[in-house]
């Protein structure tokens, strides 16, 4: 993404932060560094928000889970022996199956926006982490209207459910305060992208050709 460079807001930068750690703790089980960060983060005690909340929570958990106890509860959650307790994947909360037609629409559209997979990445595109990634991107080098469109489009309609199973998986413990986090704080993205949709023009450039097309969901999509 080089094509458009924006001054960057307090707050839009906090934004990508917590998109690239969210990234970081849904890519893979936290690297002992990540966890001496959080284990070391200062929080306004005297805010009761649930954002503020769950920041305690997952500070809390990085100073009690050791390297190896992550590891196992990432692979239980995440990866398991076949299948994980969760799939992280859009097209699985969106359709119900894997590698369907929301894949293939994402894949169109980060081929416009400029993105290319990494040729040693294995996971699909619609992995949660991969989304959260292009989204920390998007929101500091892309016009408002591109950060609308790619949400709406490819994880609007299923994340904050998505953040309700991680929390319920049977094996998570720090993840389960990984899913609280991510859940306050995806919370707060949609009023932010609400607001953002009101104060874009009906002109606005790429407004109607980016309007995310509708999905309708099979038979056997996850209930929940």
């Amino acid at each position: 993404m080089t094509e458009f460079v924006r001054e960057v807001s307090e707050n839009d930068q906090l934004r990508a932060d917590i998109y690239q750690l969210l990234a970081a703790l849904l890519r893979r089980q936290p690297s002992h560094e990540l966890l001496e960060f959080l284990s070391g983060l200062e929080i306004d005690a005297d805010d009761d928000s649930d954002m503020t909340k769950a920041w305690v929570g997952l500070k809390l958990a990085a100073q009690q889970f050791s390297d190896e106890q992550l590891e196992d509860e990432y692979f239980n959650v995440f990866l398991g022996v076949g299948c994980g307790e969760i799939l992280p994947y859009g097209s699985w909360f969106m359709t119900g199956s894997l590698m369907d037609k929301p894949l293939a629409l994402l894949r169109n559209d980060l081929m416009q926006l400029g993105f290319e997979r990494e040729e040693d990445v294995k996971e699909p595109e619609d992995h949660v982490a991969a989304l959260c990634e292009v989204m920390g991107t998007l929101i500091l080098e892309a016009p408002g209207y591109r950060q609308l469109a790619f949400y709406q489009r490819h994880m609007g309609s299923w994340i904050e459910r998505f953040c309700d199973n991680l929390a319920k998986a049977p094996s998570a413990a720090f993840y389960a305060t990984v899913a609280q986090l991510a859940k306050a704080f995806f919370v707060i993205e949609a009023k932010e992208f609400e607001q953002l949709s009101l104060n874009i023009p009906v002109n606005c450039p790429g407004s109607e050709a980016e309007k995310p097309e509708k999905i309708e969901p099979s038979t056997n999509e996850l209930a929940s």
